[in-house]
């Protein structure tokens, strides 16, 4: 099993950690560990996501401080980010 501090390997973030500190997509802080796990679970299973696959493999964690864009946002980065960049 992995929690959210075991995804940083070496001090260094995981790509997924990285993407929602650059795209702001946490605010108060309470849903952040499980939408990071999850997201990360989501990219190990789809590494190229659509938008509407990011919506359906989150919509289970609940967010009310509406970084729901900012959220999309960074699984797509994250996503390219695990892919290379490309």
């Amino acid at each position: 099993m992995v929690t959210i501090e075991g995804l940083a390997i070496n001090g260094k973030l995981h790509p997924v950690q990285e993407a929602f500190v650059k795209y702001d997509a946490l605010q108060c802080g309470y849903c952040t560990p499980g939408m990071i796990m999850n997201a990360a679970g989501l990219l190990i299973k789809n590494p190229a996501p659509s938008v509407q696959e990011i919506k359906a493999g989150m919509e289970n964690n609940l967010c009310r401080c509406g970084a729901h864009m900012r959220i999309i946002e960074a699984v797509q980065a994250a996503s390219k980010e695990m892919k290379g960049g490309k």
